[in-house]
């Protein structure tokens, strides 16, 4: 089937193959072409270029973008979808003056959503699941990181990335998974960290290998959760099993985890919203990228990540959601994009770059989606009729999206 979009108004993240994410001062620019068109061949990106240059092509769809924008979908590289229930009264909580550190102490927090997971079926956890997958593609989302975490049995992890799993089969976006057994520490393994971790590596990282559940491996390297020795221990385990590293890494404070990350070549290190000068040296000359979480930041009133030292650095810089029930129950990529440059002072042409190219890098999949590059899954967001892309993140409140394409479908 050809999909032929006409009279884009402009056509954002063209990019040759090559690029695979953009650094520094790169990131300030946002490549695009006016007047545009683009060729969609079953679920591939074929063609484009601008309208007067239009070749004679017999289109069995053809949608005309008038006074619209086509930007890639949004690249949400850390998620926690998958999961039970919700956590609405330690929202409660909090706003009478409880802090998340306190919440946790005294059984809330990820120990809550996995009591409740742990008894939730597989079939109703992907009932659950699959209604904020739906919710986050209608909101421009085409490709998503999910992650285990609120298992902390072998049982209950190996449920949630079956759910991934299935979400990845029977869903158009792309989904990597990972897995995050080091999420917490289990109430029934108080003052016996070891014997976790060991369930863990013994346990549940055999058997998720085995299932081939998982792309990624990923610890909360954490002050109260897990240290760097822990992590560098469940890293090297994972890397038997061909886990690449991301780590949860300075939510809270910065202690040495962004260079452990580095150490053992993590894809992504994840949060930052604590940074010293070390970290930002460590992550130069590396292959890592720095993924900002800021709508977590929102929620729970903590400091924002510095995107500015670090892009100022010459670093990259992904934008991800954290979509999670107690600190980000909220999937929406569109609200990222504008808090980051509301709060974190990123330009719209960062803020975009972060949440499509270098989002793609930050799952792996930049071969795949995160630019407009010939060949690549033809994941778009079409905007309603915007003066401009800089409109985007500013009017934050309303939904600018007219429609989603993914797999090469329209899909709202």
């Amino acid at each position: 089937m050809t999909t032929l979009i006409t009279n884009i108004k402009e056509l954002l993240q063209i990019r040759d193959a090559s690029v695979n994410k953009v650094s520094g001062k790169e990131m300030k620019h946002l490549p695009s072409l006016k007047n545009a068109f683009l060729v969609i061949e079953n679920d591939v990106i074929t063609d484009f270029g601008e309208m007067k240059d239009l070749p004679n092509t017999k289109a069995d769809k053809q949608i005309n973008a008038k006074g619209k924008m086509v930007l890639p979908s949004w690249c949400d590289s850390h998620t926690h979808i998958v999961y039970a229930g919700n956590r609405e009264q330690e929202f409660v909580d909090r706003i009478n003056g409880l802090s998340y550190e306190e919440i946790a102490n005294r059984g809330g927090g990820i120990l809550n959503s996995a009591k409740t997971l742990q008894n939730t079926s597989e079939d109703e956890l992907y009932k659950q699941s699959i209604i904020r997958v739906k919710e986050v593609m209608k909101l421009g989302t085409g490709a998503l990181e999910i992650k285990s975490g609120y298992g902390l049995t072998t049982e209950a992890e190996l449920k949630m990335l079956r759910v991934a799993k299935r979400i990845e089969k029977n869903f158009p976006l792309l989904v990597k998974t990972t897995f995050l057994g080091a999420h917490a520490l289990p109430s029934e393994f108080k003052n016996k960290k070891n014997e976790y971790l060991d369930l863990v590596i013994n346990d549940m990282l055999p058997k998720v290998a085995k299932e081939n559940l998982a792309d990624y491996i990923d610890v909360f390297c954490e002050k109260g959760y897990f240290s760097l020795e822990d992590t560098e221990r469940i890293l090297k385990a994972g890397k038997q099993y061909n886990l690449i590293p991301k780590i949860h890494v300075n939510q809270f404070n910065a202690f040495g985890g962004v260079a452990l990350g580095v150490k053992h070549n993590a894809l992504s290190v994840d949060h930052l919203e604590e940074l010293n000068t070390a970290d930002i040296t460590s992550l130069k000359g590396s292959n890592t990228i720095p993924v900002a979480l800021p709508s977590c930041s929102y929620f729970l009133s903590i400091p924002y990540t510095p995107a500015r030292q670090l892009i100022d650095a010459g670093l990259p810089l992904a934008l991800a959601t954290d979509y999670n029930p107690g600190s980000t129950p909220s999937g929406n990529m569109n609200f990222v994009v504008s808090t980051a440059c509301i709060k974190m002072k990123m330009t719209p042409e960062e803020a975009i770059n972060a949440a499509t190219i270098n989002g793609a890098y930050a799952m792996g999949l930049s071969n795949e989606c995160g630019s407009i590059t010939k060949g690549k899954k033809a994941n778009l967001i079409i905007t309603k009729e915007v003066p401009s892309y800089g409109f985007l993140p500013y009017a934050f409140g309303n939904n600018h999206i007219d429609s989603v394409i993914l797999a090469g479908k329209v899909i709202s």
